[in-house]
C-alpha cells in the first residue's frame, strides 16, 4: 500500500462477499481496494454449498470452470443427504441430487451446484480478483478508522506487519467484515433477532478409510440420528478430510481435540484413527441490522445479517449481496445511475434475507436430536418399523432443506422502486415447494438453453438488455420489432442508459415471459415487459436506473 492513495471504492474483508464486489465493480472498471486483516483467504472451513445462483454469477465472471476444475471430490461425486442411525447403521432416508449439485444440464438454470470447501471457492474468486487490473488486494492489513463528508471517505488503514497507517480515500466504503464488523459498530448499525438459538461446534478431521468402512455409499451428508451423539458427517476435502458436526451436547462440554475424536467414533459407530484439524465453537442466530447504510458507507453479507447455516444459504446470499451492491455502486459511479439505486440496495436485499432467513430457521428447527425415536436402532421387527416412520418423518420434514430451487431461484423484488409495474395480465402461481419461473418485473429471467448449447444469460449485457422473446422468423427482426429496437435505442441514448437488444428466437420464450418483450436489468432479473416499448421510454429507463 502507499500513503496517499486513492481509489473509487474501499471494501473491508476479502471472504466471499467482499471479493464478489471487488469482482463485480473490477469486471466493470470501477478502481477498488480490499482491506483484509489476514494474510490469506481461507480460514474459515465452514460453508460448502456453492449454490446455483453463485455459480451463475462465477459463470458471468468467467470463472464458473475454474471451480469446478478445483473440486476436491469431483463434480460427478454423487451430491446425496444420508439419514442414517449413524454411519455403522440402518440407513433412515435419501435426498437425491441435493442443493442442485448434478453436472447434468437443466432448463432453469445455467449452472449447478457444487460441493466443495469455502476456502477453496475463496481462493478462486481472489486469483480472479486480483487479475483484474481495477482491483487491489491488500492483506495484513486492517481498518483503524475512517471518517465520511458530502465528498468521500478517509480510511484510515494499518500494515499489521509493519505497524504503519496508511490514508486511502474512495468516495464509498463497504463493511464486508463479517459478523464481528467492525465498520457496522462504527455507523452505529444494531443487530437484532433471535440471539443463541443453538450452540454450535464445527471439526475438520482426517480419517483414512472412513468412506470405505461404511455401508451407505457415497454422500455429501450424512446426518445420524442417535441418542449417543446426534450430529451431522461428511466429505469435505480429498486426502481423507471430513467435517463433523455434533448437534447436541451436554451443558458445560468444551470442546477439545480428544474429545472430538472420541464423539465422532461414538456418533459414527466406527472406530478409526481420526486426526483431528481444527475444531470451531459458534452460536446459530437470526439477526438482521437496522440498517445497511450510513450516507456513503454500507454493510454486505454477514455484517448486517446472520442466520443459521441449515440449507446452505449465508456464504451465497453474501455474494448476491456484493453482485446487487456492485452493479449499483458502479452505475452510479459511471454516471447512468441515480441515487435511487444506492437507495434500493437495502429496500430489494432485506426483504430477500428475511425470507431467506426463515427458511433457515426452519430448517434449523429440525436438526439430527429431533428425529429420534425410541427403538430407532433395536435390531427387531419393531425397530424396523420405527425406522420406516421415521424415514417418512424425514422425506416430509427435510425436503425443503436440500430440494431448495424454490428459494435459491425465487426470490424477487416485486414493488421495488426500480421495476416496473407489471404489464400483463397473468396468473399467479399457486404457492408450493417447487420453482417456477416466473417473468413479473422483479423475478429473475426465466432461463432457456440456446440451440447453440449456450444459455440465454451469456447474451445479457452488462447493462440492460432488451430481450425480443417473439418466436423464429429466420433470424431477422420483424418490422415491429425493428421500430421498438431504434425507439429503445434512442431513448437510451436520451437517458445514459446502456442497452442491448437480444433476439435468440427460442420456442419456449413467448410462453415463459407472456410478453413480446422484456428488460432484464444487470442482475439478470426482469425490469419491465409488455407487448409494446413504452410510448415514455425515457421515463421508464430513468426509473429502473434510479434516476
Amino acid at each position: 500500500m502507499m500513503a496517499g492513495m486513492h481509489t473509487r471504492v474501499v471494501i473491508v474483508g476479502a471472504g466471499p462477499t467482499g471479493l464478489a464486489l471487488a469482482i463485480e465493480l473490477g469486471s466493470r472498471g470501477i478502481p477498488c481496494v480490499v482491506v483484509e486483516r489476514n494474510d490469506r483467504v481461507g480460514y474459515a472451513p465452514r460453508a460448502k454449498t456453492t449454490n446455483v445462483r453463485t455459480r451463475e454469477h462465477l459463470r458471468r465472471w468467467g470463472i464458473a470452470d475454474k471451480l469446478a476444475a478445483v473440486s476436491p471430490l469431483g463434480l460427478d461425486y454423487p451430491s446425496h443427504v444420508l439419514f442414517v442411525t449413524r454411519l455403522a447403521g440402518p440407513l433412515l432416508a435419501k435426498f437425491e441430487n441435493a442443493l442442485d449439485c448434478s453436472p447434468g444440464r437443466n432448463a432453469h438454470y445455467s449452472e449447478h451446484g457444487q460441493w466443495i470447501p469455502q476456502y477453496l471457492l475463496e481462493e478462486v474468486l481472489r486469483s480472479h480478483a486480483q487479475s483484474l487490473p481495477d482491483v487491489t488486494v491488500c492483506f495484513s492489513s486492517e481498518l483503524s478508522s475512517f471518517a465520511q463528508d458530502a465528498t468521500g471517505v478517509r480510511a484510515q488503514v494499518r500494515d499489521i506487519v509493519t505497524g504503519e497507517t496508511h490514508c486511502i480515500s474512495s468516495e464509498f466504503l463497504v463493511g464486508a467484515d463479517g459478523a464481528r464488523s467492525s465498520v457496522r459498530n462504527a455507523i452505529g448499525a444494531k443487530m437484532e433477532g433471535q440471539y443463541g438459538l443453538s450452540r454450535n461446534y464445527n471439526v475438520v478431521f482426517r480419517a483414512p478409510g472412513l468412506a470405505a468402512a461404511h455401508r451407505h455409499g457415497p454422500a455429501i451428508m450424512y446426518w445420524q440420528v442417535n441418542a449417543d451423539v446426534p450430529s451431522l458427517i461428511g466429505p469435505m476435502d480429498d486426502n481423507d478430510r471430513w467435517f463433523f458436526m455434533p448437534t447436541a451436547v451436554p451443558d458445560g462440554f468444551q470442546l477439545n481435540k480428544e474429545e472430538a475424536a472420541s464423539l465422532i467414533r461414538r456418533a459414527t459407530g466406527i472406530d478409526l484413527d481420526y486426526e483431528i484439524l481444527s475444531t470451531d465453537e459458534w452460536l446459530a442466530s437470526r439477526l438482521i441490522a437496522d440498517r445497511y447504510r450510513d450516507r456513503r458507507v454500507l454493510l454486505a453479507g454477514d455484517a448486517c445479517h446472520l442466520h443459521p447455516p441449515m440449507g446452505g444459504y449465508g456464504m451465497n446470499m453474501g455474494i448476491a449481496d456484493g453482485v446487487d451492491l456492485g452493479w449499483k455502486l458502479a452505475a452510479v459511479l459511471q454516471g447512468w445511475g441515480g441515487e435511487g439505486l444506492l437507495a434500493s440496495y437495502e429496500a430489494e436485499r432485506r426483504p430477500v434475507h428475511d425470507f431467506v432467513m426463515n427458511e433457515a430457521v426452519a430448517n434449523h428447527a429440525t436438526l439430527s436430536g429431533h428425529l429420534l425415536r425410541d427403538g430407532i436402532e433395536d435390531a427387531s421387527a419393531a425397530g424396523v418399523q420405527v425406522r420406516r416412520e421415521a424415514g417418512e418423518q424425514i422425506r416430509h420434514m427435510k425436503a425443503r432443506e436440500f430440494m431448495n430451487t424454490r428459494v435459491v431461484l425465487g426470490y424477487h423484488y416485486e414493488g421495488s422502486s426500480l421495476v416496473a409495474p407489471d404489464e400483463v395480465e397473468q396468473a399467479r402461481a399457486a404457492p408450493g415447494d417447487g420453482y417456477a419461473p416466473c417473468a413479473r418485473p422483479g423475478h429473475l429471467a426465466p432461463h432457456v438453453w440456446l440451440e447453440d448449447r449456450a444459455s440465454l444469460y451469456d447474451g445479457f449485457g452488462q447493462g440492460y438488455t432488451l430481450l425480443i422473446t417473439g418466436p423464429a422468423n429466420e433470424g431477422a427482426l420483424l418490422d415491429d420489432e425493428q421500430r421498438t429496437v431504434e425507439a429503445a435505442r434512442r431513448d437510451a441514448e436520451i437517458a445514459g442508459v446502456p442497452v442491448v437488444t437480444l433476439a435468440p428466437r427460442h420456442a419456449d420464450l413467448p410462453d415463459l415471459y407472456q410478453a413480446r418483450y422484456a428488460l432484464i436489468r444487470p442482475d439478470q432479473h426482469v425490469a419491465w415487459r409488455g407487448d409494446a416499448w413504452p410510448a415514455n421510454g425515457v421515463a421508464l429507463l430513468r426509473r429502473v436506473s434510479g434516476q
